[in-house]
């Protein structure tokens, strides 16, 4: 299992377009993902889920992932949420 910590830096945080974002890219990889917020840790494939974080911009959240490409998944979705989601809202 490896986690790491990221601050969500655009300005509405995991939100509509950007929870889609984030859903479609976890959902390249074959491990198991989470998004942890303070203490509540949701499935980060579920858009029910990450919505239900209440994620805005500023806020400090955990991705985590198990599995065969966990380091990969964790680094492209730490990758995703430091550009702001700035490369897939061209």
């Amino acid at each position: 299992m490896l986690q790491n910590t990221v601050v969500v830096q655009n300005q509405v945080g995991l939100h509509a377009r950007p929870a889609t974002f984030f859903i479609q890219k976890a959902n390249e990889f074959k491990s198991s993902i989470w998004i942890e917020k303070e203490d509540r840790r949701v499935n980060a494939k579920s858009l029910l889920g990450i919505l239900s974080l209440g994620i805005v911009g500023g806020t400090t959240i955990k991705i985590i992932a198990d599995g065969a490409d966990e380091e990969e998944a964790v680094k492209g979705l730490v990758d995703l949420v430091d550009s702001g989601f700035a490369e897939e809202a061209r």
